[in-house]
């Protein structure tokens, strides 16, 4: 008696042990599924927003432009008119946020970064553009008419000679120290005075308005620019060309 009493007391055990069992299992189960689902609509909203392509990146693609990020990651890039934080205070590239060269511009653009790094292991480039389409310079030059043409070209292209950026050829930038903010420079970038001018860096600090320090950032960004192949201009210390104006003509068609 005493043995069958123990012996129904032992499988009322295992099924209410092997119930909870069930319950657990099929609780992690459900967990499992749920965490599977999760991933894949996670991993499928990160493609779709990686893949997801605007109408001026089209442009850019089709003219045989590279994106400068998927040659060195660590070039940061800070499109400034994609923003209202420019000189025409008016965001004229719309969705587009990556920065895009000729190849051999962005080849010429890693090596700059290179060098800083040499020299500078925690700083690194900051792009704020690349290549321009000529719709947008046309909107530049317009909004520059209250300036004698020859002031005007000191600070916008002429459409009808075209900016070297409209051939995806040039690239504007500064240098972003360790945690990211960009080095002193003296001005904002866009900045249409003679304080930017790096011919006028001399008698800038000269006179005080330029520190040793703002000057010293700058030279450090033409250093790294020049030693990569790329050449300045005297009237913005932002802005460098991969290629001359003639070159990138013969070379590439405009990017309307």
């Amino acid at each position: 008696m005493y043995n069958t009493f123990l012996k129904a007391k032992w499988t009322i055990g295992e099924t209410v042990i092997g119930y909870w069992l069930s319950v657990i299992g099929y609780w992690f189960q459900r967990r499992r599924r749920i965490a599977a689902l999760w991933l894949f609509v996670s991993l499928s909203l990160a493609g779709y927003a990686q893949t997801k392509v605007g109408t001026l990146e089209k442009k850019f693609i089709k003219h045989g432009l590279v994106d400068i990020q998927t040659l060195d990651p660590t070039l940061k890039v800070e499109l400034k008119y994609s923003t209202t934080d420019n000189f025409i205070k008016e965001d004229v590239y719309g969705d587009l946020e990556r920065a895009y060269l000729q190849p051999m511009a962005a080849q010429k653009l890693v090596k700059a970064n290179q060098f800083l790094k040499q020299e500078k292991p925690t700083y690194t480039l900051l792009v704020y553009d690349g290549a321009r389409p000529l719709s947008v310079t046309k909107i530049f030059w317009a909004r520059m008419s209250h300036l004698p043409y020859n002031r005007r070209e000191d600070f916008v292209a002429d459409p009808a000679k075209g900016s070297i950026h409209n051939f995806g050829c040039a690239v504007d930038l500064t240098i972003a120290d360790e945690n990211g903010k960009p080095l002193d420079m003296g001005t904002i970038f866009d900045f249409f005075g003679v304080s930017a001018e790096p011919r006028r860096e001399a008698e800038m600090l000269k006179s005080g308005k330029l520190s040793r320090q703002q000057v010293e950032n700058r030279k450090l960004l033409r250093r790294v620019m020049l030693k990569a192949g790329f050449t300045s201009i005297q009237t913005e210390w932002w802005h460098f060309n991969a290629l001359s104006r003639a070159k990138a003509k013969a070379k590439y068609g405009f990017i309307e």
